[in-house]
């Protein structure tokens, strides 16, 4: 079956001809001209939103479509400011096309993020470095556990990048559920966007161990992103906020971001739940 794209867009000019296109390119679109009708069709594979819309900003669309469904949103606009590219990847969209573009870059683009949503979707197994390898490689469970970072440190290495202030609390441990994509920190649910919860996955796969800029990048959004790099921080900024400790993910300066770990003599400190 092929993908399936909803299309948001109002000017007829712009719409016709990159519906033909995709079609070309054997998608099927379903076009519609506001903010208000894309929310009430179905979504299908892949949704390509328009900002200037004439009822409502895409803003808003892109934040209702998330409140309701993880489908890839690729926004397409002729706002290319940085400020609306990183708010609308903040708010959830998977990638920004700024216009004008080629039909073949975007067909290109959408099976790119059609592809890593039927890889998660695919995957049951959970991110399982929180476990030694020994251990997951023979049979993972749905979900793991990490306990918090140290309470008891003074103050964090030099190489740590942290302006938030820590809790006075000791945080309960990490849990993250690549199976159901919950997440839990003790007995509470944490929300995250698609993006912000992949991000966490990827650096649950190996908690201490520190993950490139271009790592996440390839591997959280794509390998031919070429949005602004700063959206990476906002979404670890979103993270630090939402996890209720900063200091679950550390910024090696000039390196990358790693999620902590607790450790003492005898290690890390994880255990399966």
């Amino acid at each position: 079956m092929g993908i399936q794209v909803l299309l948001i867009e109002d000017d007829e000019t712009i719409a016709e001809p990159l519906a033909e296109g995709l079609g070309n390119f054997g998608l099927t679109v379903d076009h519609v001209t506001t903010g208000a009708e894309g929310l009430r069709r179905p979504y299908g594979d892949v949704v390509l939103l328009d900002l200037g819309l004439p009822d409502m900003d895409g803003i808003d669309v892109c934040r209702g479509i998330r409140q309701v469904s993880d489908v890839p949103v690729i926004i397409l606009s002729a706002r290319g400011e940085e400020a609306d590219r990183v708010l609308g990847l903040e708010l959830g969209a998977d990638d920004y096309l700024a216009k004008p573009f080629s039909v073949r870059e975007l067909v290109a683009r959408v099976r790119a993020v059609t592809r890593r949503t039927q890889r998660t979707e695919a995957v049951a197994e959970p991110a399982a470095a929180a476990l030694p390898r020994s251990s997951y490689e023979t049979g993972p469970s749905p979900s793991y556990e990490i306990a918090p970072p140290p309470a008891q440190e003074a103050a964090p290495p030099a190489s740590y990048d942290e302006t938030v202030a820590r809790p006075a609390y000791a945080p309960g441990p990490l849990v993250v559920d690549r199976r159901t994509r919950q997440v839990w920190v003790g007995e509470m649910p944490v929300a995250l966007t698609p993006k912000e919860f992949e991000l966490l996955a990827l650096l649950a796969e190996d908690p201490g161990a520190v993950y490139s800029r271009q790592q996440i990048l390839d591997r959280v959004w794509d390998p031919h992103y070429e949005g602004p790099t700063k959206t990476l921080d906002v979404h670890v900024a979103s993270l630090r906020r939402k996890l209720g400790d900063p200091a679950w993910i550390q910024t090696l300066r000039g390196v990358g971001f790693r999620l902590a770990v607790q450790t003492e003599p005898g290690g890390q400190q994880v255990s399966s739940p």
